[in-house]
Formats: C-alpha cells, structure tokens, sequence
C-alpha cells in the first residue's frame, strides 16, 4: 500500500495507529482496574488492539515505501525509521493484555470466585504495557514530526 487517493498511506496510516495505540492503552488500564470497565468494553478493547496490530505493519511498510521514495536520509528521519520499527512489539503486547483482559473476564462470568492475583497482575501488567506503548507513539511521533517539520520552538 503506497498511497489513498494520491497521498501516501503512511501519512493516514500512522495518524491511525497515533489514535488506536493510545487509546487502547487507555482503555486497558481502565479495564485493567475497574472491573465495571472490564464488563462493558473488553470486547471492544480487543477488537481495537487486533486493529491496532493489523494497521502497525502496514503503517510501517507504508513508511518505508515513502522513504526510499522520497531517498532523503537524516539523522532524525533514521531515528524516526528505527523507533517506528519497535512499534509492532508494542502493538503485540497491547493485544496480549487485551486477550488477558478478555480471558479475565470469561473466568469471572464462569464463576463468582474471585481471582484477585490475576486480576492484580493482569492491572499491573496492563498498566506497564500501556505507559510504554503511549511513550512510545509519543517518541516515533516526535522523531517523525521532526523529520518532516524540523524543530519547532
């Protein structure tokens, strides 16, 4: 995929994985530690960190088309390139906290007893995946925003 309706995919492409990481993220800690949370939204959760995974290596090749396309080579534009190459094993681990999430949840409506390790562990967890996916995106964001903008400010 190289470019939607003449501008290059990676443009769109990473303006998505910009939202859903994020907000998949988010979501999981939510769900991760309100267990109310966890009964409304696991599922959508789950879906939105499948998105997530299916959209990161597209954004990436997209990426990677644009820049041997365009053959400008930064220092920054390389650090973008490489931090955006990490971005699948987090996109990985937020649809393994999700799959917990949604397994946690299958077991608590199998049975009214209380899985308190796991659900610690699976909020712990959840926590820690999320922080450092939303750091992240911010990082190849800003390396990228760099690399097209330059350094604003």
């Amino acid at each position: 995929m190289t470019t939607i309706n003449g501008i290059p995919a990676h443009a769109l492409l990473i303006h998505a994985i910009v939202v859903l990481a994020p907000l998949v993220a988010l979501l999981e800690i939510l769900c991760g530690c309100w267990p109310a949370a966890r009964r409304r939204l696991v599922w959508l959760v789950l879906a939105l960190a499948a998105a997530t995974l299916v959209l990161t290596p597209l954004a990436a090749s997209s990426g990677q088309w644009l820049y041997d396309k365009l053959g400008i080579d930064s220092p920054v534009l390389q650090t973008h390139k490489e931090r955006g190459g990490w971005m699948i094993y987090f996109s990985a681990a937020l649809l393994i906290v999700a799959i917990a999430l949604a397994v946690l949840h299958w077991l608590e409506g199998r049975s009214d007893k209380r899985r308190t390790v796991a659900t610690v562990i699976v909020a712990i967890v959840a926590l820690a995946v999320g922080v450092s996916s939303i750091v992240t995106v911010v990082r190849i964001g800003d390396a990228g925003a760099e690399a097209v903008w330059g350094r604003q400010g």
